[in-house]
């Protein structure tokens, strides 16, 4: 099969375009999804290998940490490699890293391989939007951004019911270790499909990769995230703070380097310019606020249902599917007409409305007693879930508005990096909040502490949307490159 593609102004469309639409989203989905397919899996783990809650949020934000720590280098590596050269790589890597988290024999290692998973997934993730523009154009590109975003959002929403349905099915025994396998013969089927189809476009070896400031940006990562992590068991000792103390400097380290690196006519990992925006400077606050508190909730609904209400894994994964369906209600009402129409006052309703739906989840519990269904809960999660749905679909697009053109690549990578990494941090202090009341059985007091967080990280980002510009960025301009991040889970 000719996997090259046709030089020239007039030359004709790649012929397997529509087969590289197939594969990225197989592909990223996948990657997407395993980001709160574990969910579900808690209970499990600690009874097949000893996991404590510790651990257990360790297995689920470790794997946001390091996507989100390494989606700008991946990008970085594609431009300079290749990116079908780093899609395979990233896919391949992702698909044995998937092998070795199923056959790991205790939870010490399952970590350092999520780990790795998240490492691959930042290698593999960056490659499919660039993919996608150099071998679709015009109309065509319109409409595959309006599949390729949609799919991708709503792929990491459904990943605990998804998990729940594999861990509760226990086929041949395999338990937890299924969400894991299952990702083999996805992978090894895009893999090869990919190989044939997607074509050979060689990199600009005069890219440069900023290997210090990559290494800057995931030790400011990992020393912010390990004391949220174990703080709360360790009961917060000296090297928590010194920690935490330890990744601002490292944040400041990077973002000085960067400075130095574009003054020096060096290629920054990140455009510097972009720091000096305000809009775009509140804009990541907003990003980490935000899923912070949408990330940690899922987790902690996952928890409560499971270890609170003693629900199965297929069970506890049905309770998420109210907030599955009311994000994408959210989404289609946010991205038909309400951004269009209201502009930026989208952003503001949102989380208005998430309240809302915190507020009935609040009423909700307070009223179960000794017998409990998924029903009690299920409208304050379908309300609240409408209104991050209508957030989710639109607030990459008003960020990126404050930014040039030529800084777009660079900012959406920055935002979906933000975006991943304050999801870890959400999955860290929600985890904490739940566990802190769990230990002494009051497991529906833990949920609404987790819900009252929520509605302080959701009052502090609408604050931060009346900083943001009042109109949104179109994704497709005619004669422009697509201005598209699309929000992983």
């Amino acid at each position: 099969m000719d996997t090259t593609r046709p030089t020239g102004g007039a030359a004709e469309p790649y012929r397997w375009r529509w087969m590289i639409l197939a594969v990225m989203l197989v592909a990223e989905v996948m990657d997407l999804l395993d980001a709160s397919i574990v969910n579900v899996a808690g209970p499990a783990l600690e009874d097949s290998l000893g996991a404590t809650s510790t651990g257990l949020q360790w297995v689920i934000g470790g794997y946001a940490l390091t996507l989100g720590a390494g989606l700008v280098l991946g990008g970085r590596l594609g431009d300079r490699y290749g990116r079908r050269r780093m899609f395979l790589i990233g896919l391949g890597a992702f698909t044995a890293t998937s092998l070795l988290c199923a056959l790991a024999p205790n939870i010490e290692l399952l970590i350092c391989f999520r780990l790795l998973q998240g490492t691959a997934g930042a290698m593999l993730l960056p490659q499919g939007l660039g993919l996608l523009r150099e071998n679709f154009s015009g109309a065509e590109l319109a409409k595959v951004f309006g599949i390729f975003g949609p799919v991708l959002g709503l792929g990491g929403i459904i990943g605990p019911v998804l998990g729940g349905a594999l861990v509760s099915a226990d086929l041949f025994g395999l338990g937890w270790r299924l969400i894991f396998l299952v990702n083999l013969p996805i992978g090894i089927a895009a893999l090869v499909v990919a190989v044939k189809v997607v074509p050979r476009k060689p990199g600009d070896r005069a890219v440069t990769v900023d290997g210090v400031g990559a290494a800057l940006i995931v030790t400011a990562c990992a020393l912010l995230v390990l004391p949220l992590n174990q703080g709360q068991e360790a009961g917060w000792p000296l090297w928590t703070w010194i920690s935490m103390a330890g990744s601002a400097l490292c944040f400041t380290l990077f973002a000085d380097r960067q400075r130095r690196a574009a003054d020096g006519g060096r290629e920054p990992l990140v455009t510097p310019g972009l720091l000096r925006k305000p809009a775009f400077t509140v804009g990541l606050g907003g990003i980490a606020l935000f899923f912070a508190g949408l990330v940690g909730t899922q987790l902690v609904l996952t928890l409560y249902l499971q270890i609170g209400r003693q629900f199965t894994a297929g069970e506890a994964g049905l309770g998420n599917l109210p907030l599955a369906v009311g994000t994408a209600i959210g989404g289609a009402l946010s991205g038909a007409f309400l951004a269009d129409r209201i502009g930026r006052a989208v952003l503001q309703v949102g989380p208005l409305v998430q309240l809302g739906g915190a507020a009935l989840l609040w009423y909700e519990l307070g009223r179960v007693g000794a017998t409990f269904s998924l029903g009690d809960i299920a409208p304050g999660v379908a309300v609240a879930g409408i209104g991050s749905g209508m957030v989710i679909a639109a607030l990459f697009s008003f960020i990126l508005a404050a930014v040039d053109d030529d800084e777009i690549g660079s900012a959406s990578g920055v935002l979906s990096a933000v975006q991943s990494i304050g999801g870890s941090i959400g999955v860290a202090v929600f985890g904490s909040l739940f566990f802190d009341r769990a230990g002494t059985g009051d497991f529906t007091t833990g949920f609404r502490h987790a819900l009252v967080a929520q509605a302080c990280l959701l009052v502090a980002f609408l604050a931060v949307t009346f900083l943001l510009p009042k109109k949104g960025r179109p994704e497709i301009e005619e004669h422009e490159e697509p201005a598209v991040a699309v929000p992983a889970p």
